[in-house]
Parts: C-alpha cells; structure tokens; sequence
C-alpha cells in the first residue's frame, strides 16, 4: 500500500475514457463500475469501492460510468445490467462481474491483481485454523497479523470473534468497544454487535435446557419459545431460533405486541451481509405470513 498516494477515483466519460481507463491500465489495475445513481445495489457497490481505492491509496484506480449519461460506454461494453464491474489491465478488459459486490468480495478481486495486505493473508489463515479447531494457532495468526499491521481493524474484529466462539464473552466485549465506530459498523462488526446483544438476552433466560423442557411440556408456552429462540441465535444456531420465532408468528402473532416478528426482521437484517440469500428466504416466509 501507498500510504503517500491518493485515492485514484474519477468519474469517467466518452471523452476521457481512453486516457483515464486505457491508457492507466497499463501502470495499475483500473476498475470500472457502469452505474445508474438511482439504483440501491450500485450506490452500496460505489462505496466499498471508494472505501478501498482510500485503503489501497494509488494501487488501483477507480472509473465510474452513469451509463443514464454514458450511453455510448453503456453500448461499446455491452452493459445489459447494473451495476457491472469490468476490470482493465495493460489497455483490455479482463475481467467482469455483474450484480452487487460487497467489501469482501471486492477484495478477493482485487487479490487478483495483487493489491491485498498481508494481515489479510494471515486472517484468511486463523479463520481455516479456528475452523478446524485449532483456535490456538488462529490466535498466534491474529497476534502476528495486529503486529504486522495495526490499523487493520478487522483483525481485532476477528479476534473478537473467536473470543465468542471460546464464551469469552466479556473479553470479546471489552475488545470490541475498544474499536472505532467505523470498524464497528463493518459487516463484521455489526454481526459481532448482534451476537453479543443476543448473547445478554440469553443470560437473562432461564438457559436453554429449562426452556426446551418448558417447550416439550406446553409447546403454547410462547415467552418459552421466544426465549428459547434468543439462547439459540445466541449461540448462532439461527434455524433453530428462526423456527421457534416462526411458530409463534403462526399460532400467535399478537405475542407481545408482535415481538416475534420484529426479532424475525432484525435477524433478517443481521444476515443481510453475511448470508444475503438465507436472509432472503426468511423475509419471503414472514411476508407470506403476513399476507395470509
């Protein structure tokens, strides 16, 4: 990374896109999002593209077409949908993505053209060895990684992580607040966020064993449901709290004012980054509920 670079964005157009994107693309990676700034899913693929042209500062370039004003580019490139990412290297286009990119995405194509960090590298590593078990070493990783480069935050964010998974709540906690609200507002962050909000309403139940029995034994016990959903999704087995929120939603929507289907919906949310596709198939069951 050039830290003594600016950031390489422009708004590119018939008349310089030959100089602007061409031409660069032989000295770095240029990227090229056609764009329509009306649309939601362009905006969002703009801003982490803006975030990491400012991380990775004169790495690569960042060109981006309205194609409402551009209708020549939109043409020459045959641009059937938005937003459309083409990558330039050495004067030709060589790669292109259609559709809505988020941050880490975006950075697994920019590794291509090698512009990456290396604590990148080392998080990759401790999140293959934590999820083999060998959280040990995950840790050795994200200490060697918070070293090699402490300015990036989502180190410290996957630390956190593994602090949960271990049931080092408190210590996951403290750690978490010690980082910037930026960081916090990651997608990373938010998920932490969730987890440890979920995590303090699960304390405050009566734990999940007390509550699966309360269940078996009433299964129309629905603050024992509703409980025992938190202590699930607590632990971030989200089917399993998905299920018992929906069961309530079915056989008693009025439940506290309807609290299962806004916890539904704020789960929904939580999994808008993560796991779009899951979140996706929850809102169409709440919302054929709803319709019923």
């Amino acid at each position: 990374m050039s830290d003594d670079n600016k950031p390489l964005i422009f708004e590119a157009s018939q008349s310089n896109f030959e100089d602007l994107v061409v031409h660069n693309s032989s000295h770095v990676p240029v990227l090229v999002e056609f764009m329509g700034v009306w649309s939601e899913p362009c905006i969002k693929t703009e801003y982490a593209i803006s975030d990491l042209a400012k991380e990775f500062p004169g790495d690569f370039l960042f060109a981006k077409v309205d194609i409402d004003e551009q209708e020549e580019l939109k043409e020459k490139f045959s641009v059937a949908n938005i937003p459309t990412i083409v990558v330039f290297k050495d004067g030709v286009e060589v790669q292109r993505e259609e559709g809505e990119l988020r941050s880490e995405e975006l950075r697994v194509l920019l590794k291509h053209y090698d512009v990456y960090r290396e604590s990148d590298e080392l998080r990759e590593q401790a999140r293959e060895k934590h999820m083999s078990g060998d959280t040990q070493s995950a840790v050795v990783l994200l200490t060697k990684a918070i070293t090699l480069d402490p300015s990036n935050v989502r180190v410290a964010l996957d630390m956190s992580q593994i602090f949960i998974d271990m049931g080092e709540i408190e210590q996951a906690q403290n750690l978490f607040d010690k980082l910037p609200e930026s960081a916090q507002k990651l997608d990373i962050g938010l998920s932490i966020s969730s987890q440890l909000n979920f995590i303090r309403l699960a304390q405050n139940t009566a734990g999940k064993s007390t509550l699966q029995a309360q269940v078996l034994n009433s299964s129309d016990d629905f603050q024992a449901r509703f409980d025992l959903a938190v202590c699930f999704i607590a632990e971030y087995d989200i089917e399993k709290g998905m299920n018992e929120l929906f069961y309530i939603q079915e056989n008693q929507p009025d439940f506290k004012e309807g609290a299962a289907r806004e916890m539904i919906g704020m789960i929904c949310n939580m999994l808008t980054n993560s796991n779009p596709e899951q979140s996706n198939t929850y809102r169409r069951r709440l919302a054929n509920l709803i319709s019923e």
